[in-house]
């Protein structure tokens, strides 16, 4: 919404404020002031209403034109100009002698082809006025005034050269500030000051409105109010220039004086109106209908509409002539030769105008206001306004009464608000007597019972029903500067990071210090690959969830995994010569059980990564590590003991993983994912090398209590190391033994590492060995060799009674 200022003082004044102050007092009351524009950007006096006595052409120049120039003193000017629309007998801009054009132009007196020129007949372009503020008749040439213009007086009244613009961001709300008496209704409100509004009339006629038209209406919960004036003897013609400077600076185009005053009611009531020329009806009645099915209609834009069942028009009782608060019909547009003029006032059901835009992609000013509502006090009254203004700007006469259906409800309704309850929330101490100023700001109606006010809403304020509506005008009003700053009453507790969200942490913190790159993949797969990869300890009876409308087959069915489109990236970035790639996801699966899902499926975390190329690529050094089974292991060891955790490990047949390179995770006997090598087959339908993935149940860990990391202080006393191999049946796990030794040894042995593993010579064929270290420490002395030999006699009878191993000597 675009709003003059020169045009918003005939309603209320306010003061000596600049544009800037008012913007900022209005954008402080709760409607954003996106900005500020001026007329002319430089200012300059001695710019005057000259009169064109005389105008001859230069004896010395072909394009040059001598005029005798009245500017209201003793002497006429002789000015010599080149404008092509210069002639005698007209009104125009002068600058005198000594005044001062934008760009620091000095106005003197020069000789122009041999001849004496005292002063300039300027353009608008001249006086540095905007663009869009340019009539479009002066676009080219000099600006020729009305005759009313008083020579000699100063032309920044008459040309609003001294206007200046507020551009307002309106919320969809606030549809009341889409008028000017809206602006004014709100700036009084914060001012505190008086409105003044017009109070139009219809002047009596011979004639009656039923001679001329009869209105009806089949919907009337889409269209409750329909009235129709008549004005007849109307003469089109140009509006006058106080009008056009308005609506320019409103932001419409200037087109005649008869579409120019319905434009200018819009922006003043906020009422659209129509008119249309009487005489092209051929028809004497109005009927408000619902169009039928593809039927059309050529609006002012000269195009056709096809409508629905579901879009409202306004016909002659047989065709249409206006699709309803939209736009009008080509077919009655008001022309030169229009003599006769039927003007439509009305209230259309917001909903069904919406409906019409959307569907026929047309969008207006009026089509605007009806979305978000209009004011049903002001509708007639709009109308009539039209009509008075027709008569004093259009010569017309207007026929005596109104052609109606009016159904429309104009009660006003009521809010309950309670003083203390509205400090409560405000945090405030208004008193009774501050919260009657400020509805009487606002100039609501109130009754005062103690602390309760019941507050009587004018139709105009369609967006306050109920209390917290009120509780925003009020707060508004008394001042959001002046709103006390306090701390929250209720019990509070220091900020935090969730369990999910410390995990989280955590987990990207770690692999992302490794090298390895976060990816956010999408949730929606092709039925192949939302079945893949799937973790072993998951149910072997769940099905990827199906949506009911995809986007398309290659994201129609939710993850089961997080692994196939972690390779689908690989491929990506290998395809542009990203050899080497490593990236992980930390995200959602979707899991149900059901053939046919009824519910929502459950939503289970989980973390993958998938690796290719080179882990290590130190050229000077001429160090090369290719990724490889142990890498991917030693990430996932990693990870762990960095959250803490013992996590073992045993191989394991997984689909679509390397039989002999992939092994289950395992915190105690839970089963919490896999780790390995992606089968060659798979690399290959996907263009990639030896690659290796990891998949963990981060779900499971969310609920663990781990204990936190703490601080142990450097030992005082020294290790003692001792290795030992056994031999056990090839079906025996390195890590089951390694786990056993930590059990039996604890708590002097503090760490065991596989370091061998044998076959061959001197050992059975369904047995292998397998070596350790085994750490001893003690923190509060320094171990005996006793000590330490007692402690593997009893790991040694241990792996024998449950492995049925033995040492290899």
């Amino acid at each position: 919404m675009l709003v003059s200022l020169n045009w918003l003082k005939n309603y209320v004044d306010y003061g000596d404020l600049t544009p800037e102050q008012l913007g900022e007092k209005i954008t402080k009351s709760g409607i954003e002031v996106d900005g500020i524009e001026y007329v002319i950007s430089e200012t300059s006096d001695n710019i005057v209403v000259g009169y064109v006595k005389e105008c001859e052409q230069h004896p010395n120049a072909d394009k040059l034109k001598l005029c005798q120039v009245d500017v209201g003193e003793e002497e006429l000017l002789q000015i010599i100009c080149g404008a092509p629309n210069v002639a005698q007998g007209q009104k125009v801009v002068v600058a005198k002698p000594g005044a001062v054009l934008p760009g620091d132009f000095k106005i003197k007196k020069v000789k122009l082809r041999g001849i004496e020129s005292n002063g300039m007949i300027c353009s608008l372009q001249e006086l540095s006025v905007g663009e869009r503020f340019v009539h479009s008749q002066y676009a080219e040439g000099i600006v020729v005034l009305p005759e009313d213009a008083v020579v000699g007086e100063e032309v920044d009244a008459l040309l609003n050269l001294d206007d200046a613009i507020l551009e307002f961001d309106l919320t969809p709300n606030r549809a009341d500030a889409l008028s000017m008496i809206g602006v004014a209704y709100e700036v009084g409100a914060i001012l505190d000051e008086d409105i003044t509004l017009p109070e139009p009339t219809l002047p009596s006629s011979d004639e009656k409105v039923a001679d001329y038209v009869e209105v009806k209406i089949d919907d009337l919960e889409a269209c409750p109010y329909y009235g129709a004036f008549i004005i007849k003897d109307v003469e089109v013609k140009p509006a006058p220039l106080w009008m056009q400077n308005y609506l320019l600076a409103a932001g419409v185009r200037s087109i005649n004086n008869v579409v120019d005053i319905t434009n200018y009611v819009l922006l003043e009531y906020g009422q659209p109106l129509h008119a249309f020329d009487y005489d092209l009806l051929n028809s004497k009645e109005i009927v408000v209908r619902r169009a039928k099915e593809k039927e059309q209609i050529v609006t002012l834009d000269d195009q056709t509409r096809t409508l629905s069942e579901d879009n409202l028009l306004i016909t002659n009782g047989e065709k249409g002539i206006a699709l309803a608060g939209v736009m009008g019909g080509a077919d009655t547009e008001v022309n030169d030769a229009t003599t006769t003029i039927l003007l439509e006032a009305a209230y259309f059901d917001g909903q069904v105008i919406r409906q019409t835009v959307k569907e026929t992609g047309l969008r207006s000013d009026a089509s605007t206001r009806y979305e978000r509502g209009i004011d049903p006090n002001r509708v007639r009254e709009a109308g009539i306004r039209a009509c008075e203004l027709l008569a004093k700007y259009a010569n017309g006469t207007v026929v005596e009464g109104v052609a109606e259906v009016d159904e429309l409800d104009r009660n006003d309704w009521t809010v309950d608000i309670n003083t203390q309850v509205v400090n409560r929330r405000l945090g405030t101490a208004i008193s009774n007597d501050e919260m009657e100023a400020i509805l009487r700001k606002l100039r609501f109606g109130y009754e005062v019972n103690g602390d309760d006010i019941t507050v009587t809403i004018p139709t105009r304020r369609g967006d306050i029903t109920i209390f917290e509506d009120m509780l925003e005008e009020i707060a508004r009003i008394y001042g959001y500067d002046h709103l006390p700053y306090t701390l929250p009453a209720n019990a509070s507790k220091p900020g935090g990071l969730s369990d999910e969200q410390l995990l989280r942490r955590e987990v990207n913190g770690y692999l992302q210090s490794i090298g390895l790159s976060e990816a956010i993949t999408y949730s929606l797969l092709n039925k192949k690959d939302a079945s893949s990869f799937v973790s072993p300890e998951l149910s072997n009876d769940l099905k990827p969830v199906s949506l009911a409308m995809p986007m398309s087959e290659d994201h129609q069915y939710l993850r089961l995994s997080l692994i196939p489109e972690l390779l689908s990236r690989l491929t990506y970035n290998v395809a542009r010569k990203q050899a080497n790639v490593g990236l992980y996801e930390l995200g959602s699966v979707f899991l149900s059980e059901e053939q046919e899902v009824t519910k929502q499926p459950k939503e289970y975390l989980r973390l993958s990564g998938a690796i290719t190329g080179h882990w290590l690529d130190h050229a000077w050094q001429e160090e090369v590590k290719q990724v490889d089974f142990y890498v991917v292991k030693g990430i996932v060891e990693g990870l762990f003991k960095y959250l803490n955790l013992d996590v073992t490990y045993q191989q394991a047949k997984v689909e679509d993983m390397h039989p002999g390179r992939c092994a289950t995770l395992y915190h105690g006997d839970v089963a919490i994912g896999f780790l390995g090598q992606v089968h060659p087959a798979v690399t290959n339908e996907r263009d990639l090398k030896e690659t290796y993935v990891f998949d963990i149940d981060m779900e499971y860990i969310l609920q663990l209590d781990r204990d936190p990391l703490m601080y142990e202080p450097v030992p005082k006393y020294p290790s003692i190391l001792r290795d030992i191999a056994f031999v056990v049946s090839n079906t025996v796990q390195a890590g089951d033994i390694q786990s056993e030794v930590k059990r039996v040894g604890a708590p002097l042995v503090t760490k065991v590492e596989a370091f061998d593993v044998y076959t061959g010579d001197n050992v059975k064929a369904d047995e292998k060995s397998l070596a350790f270290n085994i750490h001893y420490q003690d923190p509060n002395k320094t171990l005996t060799d006793e000590e330490v030999d007692a402690s593997m006699k009893e790991i040694v009878t241990a792996i024998e009674e449950k492995f049925g191993g033995y040492v290899r000597s």
